[in-house]
């Protein structure tokens, strides 16, 4: 089996916060990131798609191909929005980046599996110290 992986980055803001919730109580769960001004973050993803390399190309998965399915399916939505009110996707979710590599998981697989490989892990840095791993 040979893993592929492509990078993309964006920004976008948004915030974490319970809606039953009044501010204090989401303050003192999710600290500053319940921010009602919102706040952002410079994304870092990366979407590693495996299998058998094609006896015709060598290639698991054409990775210009899958550089315009990213920006298609994921970027275009994404990047410089506002997760909570502008990515369809993302409607009635909370915009924590577990739910968010979630979402991305699932717009993206039938993207992929279209073209004969399989979705391995979606990995999601939100801060250069703060990332997600979905494996489906």
């Amino acid at each position: 089996m040979v893993y592929l992986t492509r990078v993309e980055h964006f920004n976008a803001a948004h915030r974490l916060f319970n809606k039953n919730w009044d501010d204090e109580k989401n303050f003192s769960v999710f600290g500053k990131c319940s921010n009602p001004n919102w706040h952002g973050h410079n994304y870092e993803l990366h979407v590693t798609v495996k299998g058998e390399p094609s006896p015709d190309t060598g290639y698991i998965f054409n990775a210009k191909a899958l550089g315009k399915i990213v920006q298609e399916t994921i970027i275009d939505k994404v990047d410089h929005r506002n997760l909570n009110l502008e990515v369809d996707f993302l409607k009635d979710n909370f915009t924590s980046a577990e739910n968010f590599a979630i979402a991305i998981w699932k717009e993206l697989q039938p993207h992929i599996e279209q073209h004969g490989a399989q979705l391995h892990a979606i990995k999601l840095y939100e801060t250069p110290r703060i990332y997600v791993e979905y494996f489906g």
